[in-house]
């Protein structure tokens, strides 16, 4: 079973950084994350998930949601098979668990799909 595992969570004080990291386990053999577009979601209390962003497969093109636009930077280390969210200029409207998924990318869109793989999700908490 695939299981990607997300880590790097915490709690800032507004203004502060985080980088998430994503890695994954259990794929077909030849098959690692590195094949995938991924992307990161969030999910706070009480609201709906939406797509922070997300990076190809092949050519490491990223694409972000425009309330993160310019304060959160998604790559991919291929050596490490791991996919990170640099967050900087953590606002409290960021607070929530943040999932890495597989996804397509449809029209500079992050777009999950049926049988796409995911993590648990990790807590990030920004307050003063």
């Amino acid at each position: 079973q695939v299981l990607l595992v997300e880590s790097g969570g915490g709690s800032v004080q507004p203004g502060g950084s985080l980088r998430l990291s994503c890695a994954g386990s259990g794929f077909t053999s030849g098959y690692t994350l590195n094949w995938y577009p991924v992307g990161w979601f969030r999910q706070a209390p009480g609201k709906e998930r939406e797509a922070v962003g997300c990076i190809s497969g092949n050519d490491g093109s990223t694409y972000y949601s425009d309330s993160v636009k310019g304060r959160f930077t998604i790559s991919r280390d291929n050596a490490k098979d791991t996919v990170y969210l640099q967050m900087d200029g953590l606002k409290s409207g960021d607070t929530a668990v943040y999932y890495c998924a597989t996804v397509l990318i449809v029209q500079e869109a992050c777009v999950l799909y049926d049988g796409h793989y995911w993590g648990q999700g990790t807590q990030v908490t920004v307050s003063s």
